[in-house]
Order: C-alpha cells, then sequence, then structure tokens
C-alpha cells in the first residue's frame, strides 16, 4: 500500500516559490510572470524557426485553450 501524501505537487511547488521570496506574495507574482513573458518568447522564437514541414502545419499556442 502506498503512503498518502498530504499536499499535491503543485501545493509544495507554490510553497517553494513563496519561501524563496521570504513569503512575499507580490515578488513570487512577479518572478512567475516573468517567467511566462520568457517562456511566452521562447515560444515565438522556435516559432519563428521551425519549418511548416516539420510541424505538419501546427502552430503553438500562447494561451491556455
Amino acid at each position: 500500500m502506498k503512503p498518502q501524501r498530504s499536499s499535491k505537487p503543485a501545493d509544495r511547488e507554490l510553497a517553494e516559490v513563496v519561501a524563496y521570496h521570504q513569503g512575499d506574495m507580490e515578488a513570487a507574482i512577479g518572478t512567475l510572470l516573468e517567467d511566462i513573458r520568457h517562456l511566452r518568447q521562447q515560444l515565438a522564437f522556435a516559432e519563428g524557426a521551425m519549418s511548416r514541414g516539420i510541424t505538419r502545419g501546427w502552430r503553438p499556442s500562447y494561451d491556455r485553450d
């Protein structure tokens, strides 16, 4: 029988982010928003470098569906 976990992985990640910022929620949110902007930029660069033939017409989505 597997031991039950008291928290979800997302809960642990959230706790780690907040702890990293010494409990400053605004700083934690700011860092996560900067990460989102960076990843969107990386996705745009990757989209520009991809050939249409490689992806068979697939295009990345910048927003959740």
